[in-house]
């Protein structure tokens, strides 16, 4: 990130003295039906950056989508209200928020902070029109990208702006995110162990071909590892898989192989007849799967390979639960794969939903070195991919 003009140099210069700062953020957060906040690992992720800009004596405006709403048509589930009321808890201060912003008609004065309704409601966000940048760049004197989980995407509060307004850098949140991704797979301490599990091989088949390249060991979770198990050779009864993708999982396995690493492939699991949280639960040998069989989890043998796998490991990179943890019957291997990871000496970098869902529910948060707030964004990351908000910000930084 040496190429970036980072937020936390210019509030230390005494750059934002003043300034009209504009924070695009990642709040998008899990509400229930009452549009009560579930988890708030975003909001609170988001707060070091407000917090630099407000002790600089900025002005200070922040934004983040929520959901998905319908670009130009307002509906209450679609406002930034709850997250507004929950970041003035963090910040201990009053949090306004401004609705119909976009043409500045609002004053916001230095020591203050203000959010900004739901960005996606603006006509041409998501598309960043040229005419949606240029106003977005007229309302601050510094742009601050500082949502990792957008940083996958050119749109307007996330690329264009960052061509339009005067200044343009990167929040802690994000060049942390950026540092710890670079230690993690640039220049790693070995062995380098990766998971990544998920319902389907299709959606992380890129990852999974990236990564066998770099890692010494690739365990693989969930249906991914149900079409890795048929690869193998070994039955799956009417588990979850992609037999289509049979030969791309044994390429990964074979260029594993080649560079003498591996793919560890379950030697148990816990299986269930039907796919409920208060379904029976049997461990079995992988190779004694009935064809009436789901695949729900890994079992106990195969956690304790992998956990031993972990503890000897020098860095982790986790996405994805290795089973349904949701349901308790099926939660030990995610489990065991969590409490692995947390009293592990290696350096360990988590991301993506689940994953974050996993770590919550296990209360190994502290015991992570590094929890990415982005979903899409870490994957293309895993991937290899340059970003649209860091190439946009390099650009910016060079003049």
């Amino acid at each position: 990130m040496s190429s970036f003009i980072r937020f936390s140099d210019l509030c230390a210069s005494g750059q934002a003295q003043g300034r009209r700062v504009f924070i695009r953020a990642d709040l998008n957060v899990p509400q229930d039906d009452s549009g009560r906040i579930t988890e708030d690992t975003r909001i609170r992720a988001s707060v070091p950056a407000i917090r630099m800009a407000l002790e600089a004596g900025a002005a200070v405006m922040v934004t983040s989508h929520l959901g998905r709403p319908t670009e130009g048509a307002f509906k209450p589930e679609d406002s930034l209200a709850p997250v507004a009321a929950r970041l003035g808890q963090l910040l201990d201060r009053p949090v306004r928020l401004v609705a119909d912003w976009i043409d500045g008609d609002f004053s916001v004065a230095p020591g203050e902070v203000v959010v900004l309704e739901n960005c996606r409601l603006n006509v041409g966000e998501k598309k960043n029109t040229p005419e949606l940048a240029k106003k977005l760049g007229a309302l601050c004197d510094i742009f601050v990208h500082d949502a990792f989980g957008t940083a996958h995407r050119a749109e307007g509060t996330t690329y264009g702006i960052a061509e339009t307004a005067p200044v343009a850098c990167a929040g802690p949140l994000l060049a942390a995110e950026m540092d710890a991704i670079a230690r993690a797979l640039a220049n790693p301490k070995r062995p380098l162990v990766a998971i990544v599990a998920g319902s389907k091989v299709s959606t992380k088949l890129t990852i999974l071909q990236s990564l066998a390249k770099n890692v010494d060991n690739l365990i693989v979770g969930g249906g991914i590892a149900n079409t890795f198990m048929l690869a193998a050779g070994l039955k799956i009864g009417k588990s979850l898989a992609e037999p289509d993708l049979v030969g791309d999982a044994r390429a990964v396995i074979e260029a594993m192989q080649a560079r003498g690493a591996a793919v560890p492939i379950p030697t148990d699991v816990v299986t269930a007849k039907t796919f409920a949280a208060d379904a029976p639960a049997t461990v079995k040998k992988a190779t004694e799967v009935a064809d009436d069989d789901l695949i729900l989890d890994i079992g106990p043998d195969t956690a304790a390979l992998l956990a031993a796998q972990l503890g000897s490991a020098g860095t982790i990179v986790w996405n994805g639960p290795v089973g349904v943890f949701e349901f308790d019957a099926f939660a030990g291997g995610t489990e065991a794969i969590a409490r692995a990871i947390a009293s592990s000496a290696a350096f360990s970098i988590a991301g993506g939903g689940d994953t974050l869902a996993a770590i919550a529910k296990y209360g190994i948060e502290k015991d992570v070195d590094y929890i990415s707030t982005g979903g899409g964004a870490f994957l293309e990351v895993l991937e290899g991919k340059t970003l649209p908000a860091f190439e946009v910000l390099a650009r910016r930084a060079r003049g």
